[in-house]
């Protein structure tokens, strides 16, 4: 599940400024009033979605064109570092940042804490990363891949320096400067792995790129966040910081395991060639889920922590915000596999066909896998790190050994494992988490059940067109059964639950509805 591209691996920053920055962080989170709350909430999605999609626009644009200009043996090698460098990054402390924005205290000392633990963190794992390389390299049957990690070890020394203003910002759901950040970094690292990629460095503009754009994150946040603080080293009163964090680094870790186990699995079974097919259709159908859920969740955690500080229920604010997210996944995956050979073709040319199947695939799992990834926020800003902790052992062991099963049967056996082990992890995660919620399964399925039914008459339209009036063209066939798809889906909608439509786009409006995480 390593589909990872060097253009797409950062983001954060907001502006707010009383005196002293660190006493604002103090005086701000738990202390503010709920009054405001669903605009606050409002501006943080739309700042942060907002600007990760505008950042992905950036991305994308710069992939097309180096994914033309590179080889799939180049995707297969990056993959196989991707697996070390992100197995790695599960133990950078993120999780001990992330319990700033869950806890009720917060002050100097605290977050120089924190800051103390990034360091001692992030600078173990670079030199882990180096001396562990050539181990990797020989692993994989692949000497190039020694050089390739050495070098992005450098990307650990600037974690400290992204994770600590970027969730002191998140805990006050502030998101317009981290969005800005984040589009100025997707430019910086379209260009770097264009020109790099021109001038015929390969492999090496994928390995660049990424290091450009964690180095300027790092600058860019902290100058954003005007935040300066001094690292302690001492954990005594931080406890409930390292035990929160502490638990949530454990969850990833077996977060690792399932998201990294096919490349880890398929490395020595599959051709250089095979797996960069794999990797970069998986990076492709992961586009939604794993660049933009993301930063859903990061206001979901702030906005669920501080609901769940003011005594609120939150299984309506879930509820709601699970119909948004498959309102707007859902036909995005059922129109990826009703359309891949189009896309494919268009937007990757001949050398990439072999991407069609699996793309398609993919596509079809990949909703239940959205479903299942928007669950551990509500959760663990309740505190119950619990659920997140058996949600990811079970999918630590259910990923592997579909990938297992799979792999046997080359790049589409690995597809078929996503079909049984996505909606498997999405069913465990679900009974896991309704039930602390206070949600009923039948609320949830009448929440997404629209959606459905929505998606269901947009597939039928399609596979009749592709039937009775295709054009023979790649760019006209994909630009008219979109074009239909999204209609179909679009008048379905309307037409059938024209309250729902009208609700969606008076919250974009900002006019009379809330939003998804701020009122049912």
């Amino acid at each position: 599940m390593s589909g990872t591209h060097p253009i797409s691996e950062a983001n954060s920053a907001d502006d707010s400024r009383a005196g002293d920055n660190l006493h604002a962080a103090k005086l701000e989170g738990v202390e503010q009033s709920t009054d405001g709350f669903a605009g606050r909430v409002r501006s943080a999605v739309k700042w942060r979605w907002g600007t990760q999609v505008a950042a992905q626009i950036i991305t994308w644009t710069s992939t097309i064109l180096v994914v033309r200009l590179l080889e799939p043996t180049d995707y297969g090698l990056f993959a196989m570092t991707q697996v070390v460098l992100a197995a790695l990054a599960i133990l950078n402390g993120q999780s001990f940042a992330t319990s700033l924005v869950q806890t009720e205290k917060i002050d100097e000392r605290r977050i120089g804490q924190i800051f103390g633990l990034l360091l001692l963190f992030n600078g173990s794992m670079a030199l882990v990363q180096f001396l562990f390389a050539p181990y990797a390299a020989t692993y994989f049957g692949e000497p190039l891949v020694a050089d390739m990690l050495r070098i992005q070890a450098v990307i650990f020394f600037t974690v400290p320096f992204t994770a600590l203003p970027s969730e002191l910002l998140a805990r006050r759901l502030e998101f317009r400067k981290q969005g800005q950040v984040n589009m100025a970094c997707a430019a910086i690292g379209a260009i770097t792995a264009l020109s790099l990629a021109w001038l015929g460095f390969g492999v090496w503009s994928l390995v660049y790129a990424p290091i450009a754009m964690f180095i300027s994150r790092a600058i860019g946040l902290s100058i954003a966040a005007r935040l300066l603080v001094k690292p302690i080293f001492d954990p005594r009163g931080a406890w409930d910081l390292v035990t929160f964090g502490g638990t949530l680094t454990l969850c990833q870790i077996f977060w690792i395991i399932q998201s990294q186990s096919d490349i880890v699995i398929a490395g020595r079974q599959m051709s250089t060639y095979d797996l960069g097919l794999y990797s970069e259709a998986l990076f492709l159908t992961l586009i939604v889920t794993g660049r933009f859920l993301p930063p859903i969740n990061e206001v979901g955690l702030a906005a669920y922590s501080e609901l769940h500080r003011a005594n609120k229920p939150l299984g309506p604010y879930f509820l709601k915000t699970a119909r948004m997210v498959m309102m707007v996944t859902a036909p995005i995956y059922v129109g990826l596999a009703l359309t891949s050979e189009a896309a494919i073709l268009t937007l990757f040319g001949e050398k990439w066909a072999g991407m069609i199947p699996i793309v398609g695939g993919l596509a079809l799992a990949m909703p239940f896998f959205a479903l299942h990834l928007i669950c551990s926020p509500v959760t663990n800003a309740m505190g119950r790190t619990q659920v997140y902790l058996t949600t990811s052992l079970s999918g630590a062991i259910i990923m592997p050994i579909a990938f297992l099963w799979g792999v046997q049967f080359g790049a589409m056996g690995l597809v078929h494992a996503w079909w049984v082990a996505a909606p498997l992890l999405c069913c465990i995660t679900l009974s896991l988490t309704l039930p602390r919620i206070g949600a009923s399964p039948l609320a949830l399925l009448k929440e997404v059940a629209p959606t459905a039914i929505a998606c269901g008459a947009m597939a039928l339209a399609v596979l009749t067109l592709q039937r009775y009036a295709a054009f023979g063209s790649p760019l006209l066939d994909l630009v008219w059964n979109g074009f239909a798809g999204a209609s179909v889906y679009a008048a379905t909608f309307w037409f059938g639950w024209k309250v729902k439509v009208r609700e969606t786009w008076n919250l974009l409006r900002n006019r009379g509805a809330e939003p998804a995480l701020a009122k049912d």
